[in-house]
């Protein structure tokens, strides 16, 4: 009995050592604090390796009053809205529309890319290395005043020397830009021309990068991702920066949410660096070519801009963009976290409702699960009736302890009976759980997604907490204090399920498996509510599983108190 105690609790501490980590570490091991602008001042950004460098103002300013100091084309699609700058030639206004600040649909959109000069400064751009090429203050002339789905914009320049430069960019539906660009020589004289793409950004994302979830530069070179640079690998690397080989692939910066990514369609020579005032940028610099009198050459990069949204980043995956699902940072269990969203994406796709689907995904892995959950009882009631002999064998051999656990194992041989069996349960719980515990935390499908009454985000800790009576007292209580109604609920479940089981015989685990409940309804507020569901409806069906078993096989709750010889 002691064996199989041990063995339930070494599970349930790994589950909470597990799953408490970035908790703990993330609220008393922070992370580097972000690098402080002072205010009214911008970091001005870094430019391309060989580029143009272009002048940073001194102060920031109001973004709109930025949009309109330049010339513009606009950007128009079923999920983005925004503009391009035509001196530069960059995308620098840039909002998701199916994403919102807040859960509220009538909070605005969230900006992805913001103009230089600006707060949260962030763009993409294009140029090349080469003589009379244009650089960041270039002002290039549109074929149209709107960039929509099937309908490209050239912006075009040509230079004293007679070179005309181009860039066709078109956008599809969702997230992805494509931008050829083009060089046609026009004069009587070779030219050397070296096209290359950046993406900057002013100042590290506001989103926390830990163990579980990788957040900043990002990259995947010859088919593997890489998750180990971080924004501190790229301020160490100094102004030289982070310089790869030439490989195929792509890279930019990954938010929690959100992705900035270049993907060229040939071979490039990337690179992260940084700015001793604060700025990042991702470079993607393309081979040199040589363009002949009257020749043309061009070069291609896609541009992801947008939400990691699975189906998106599979769909383009599968266009080319190699991994780029990569980019949500599933971790080490992928192989079983990707069917697990599947699935549930799957059954809110059929009801609506992302809690309701929690709460049908729990169904399935209790139905599932059932068959186990019989054997897990038979050997919970086998190992009650042995309860009389195992406290006699305990106390004729309570001063040996290698003997007791010799005449256990004999015992439980004798009787046939696995002590580990009623673990199983649990252990196959345990990926599941985390599986789910990760997809709330990285999938953005979950984000904001409402379950019923005041659950308003379910990728959120449960907001209502009777600390401050429900919120009718005007005040918001200590973190560590605010427990919220769903993480009470799991713990009164836990208690309820301890209580249905076998009390362990020895003094200590009863103690044990008496506060576990609390501490992991303290352990567990912090978490998304959506994963505190799930716990408590898998609580409360194998509170009604037990009930059911202990009537079909004719037994008494009062049996799970230990017996006594």
């Amino acid at each position: 009995m002691n064996d199989n105690k041990n063995l339930i609790l070494a599970v349930v501490l790994s589950a909470l050592i597990l799953l408490g980590w970035s908790f703990l570490s993330n609220r008393f091991i922070p992370q580097n604090p972000p690098p402080k602008v002072e205010k009214g001042k911008i970091e001005p950004q870094i430019q391309p390796q060989s580029g143009p460098v272009a002048n940073a103002p001194s102060q920031l300013r109001d973004r709109n009053l930025v949009l309109r100091e330049t010339p513009r084309v606009l950007i128009e699609t079923p999920a983005l809205r925004g503009s391009i700058n035509l001196k530069g030639a960059r995308i620098d206004d840039l909002w998701m529309l199916k994403h919102h600040v807040t859960y509220k649909n009538s909070s605005s959109p969230v900006a992805l890319l913001n103009p230089q000069g600006t707060a949260a400064s962030s763009f993409v751009g294009f140029s090349w290395n080469g003589p009379n090429a244009p650089n960041g203050n270039t002002v290039w002339t549109a074929s149209s005043r709107v960039l929509t789905p099937g309908k490209p914009v050239t912006l075009s320049w040509t230079s004293p020397a007679g070179q005309t430069y181009q860039l066709v960019i078109s956008v599809d539906d969702l997230y992805l830009f494509t931008v050829e660009q083009r060089v046609t020589n026009g004069s009587t004289q070779p030219v050397a021309v070296q096209p290359y793409s950046y993406s900057s950004r002013a100042g590290r994302s506001a989103d926390i990068s830990s163990y579980t979830v990788h957040v900043g530069p990002m990259s995947v070179r010859d088919g593997k991702a890489d998750y180990e640079t971080k924004w501190q690998t790229v301020r160490e690397a100094g102004p030289n920066g982070l310089n790869y080989d030439p490989s195929k692939g792509w890279i930019g910066f990954t938010d929690k949410y959100w992705l900035t990514a270049l993907a060229p369609q040939g071979t490039t020579r990337d690179s992260f660096r940084y700015s001793a005032s604060g700025s990042y940028q991702a470079d993607a610099v393309a081979p040199q070519s040589v363009v002949a009198p009257g020749q043309t050459t061009s070069f291609t990069t896609s541009v992801f801009a947008g939400a990691k949204e699975k189906a998106a980043l599979d769909r383009y995956e599968n266009a080319g963009i190699t991994k780029l699902s990569k980019s949500i940072d599933w971790g080490w269990f992928e192989w079983f976290m990707r069917p697990i969203f599947d699935l549930l994406n799957w059954l809110f796709h059929q009801i609506g409702n992302f809690g309701v689907a929690i709460i049908c995904l729990t169904l399935i892995v209790r139905g599932l699960m059932f068959p186990i959950a019989q054997k897990q009882f038979q050997s919970m009631a086998a190992m009650r009736k042995l309860q009389p002999k195992m406290k006699a064998i305990q106390e004729r051999y309570k001063d040996d302890k290698p003997k007791l656990q010799q005449e256990m194992m004999k015992l439980y041989q004798q009787e046939k009976i696995n002590p580990a069996a009623g673990c199983l349960p649990i252990v196959l719980q345990i990926p599941i759980f985390y599986a789910l515990y990760k997809v709330l935390m990285v999938a953005v499908e979950m984000r904001h997604q409402p379950f019923a009454l005041w659950i308003k985000d379910l990728s959120a800790p449960d907001p209502l907490t009777p600390i401050n009576l429900f919120g009718l007292l005007d005040f918001a209580p200590p973190h560590f204090l605010a427990i919220g109604v769903l993480p009470i609920l799991l713990g009164v479940t836990m208690w309820l399920q301890f209580k249905l089981n076998p009390a362990p015989m020895d003094p200590t685990q009863q103690q044990i498996f008496a506060i576990m409940p609390w501490i992991m309804m303290f352990v567990m507020a912090p978490f998304a509510s959506g994963l505190q569901l799930y716990w408590v409806t898998s609580n409360v069906l194998t509170i009604l599983q037990q009930w059911w078993l202990y009537k079909k096989y004719g037994l008494h709750f009062s049996d799970t108190h230990p017996a006594t010889t």
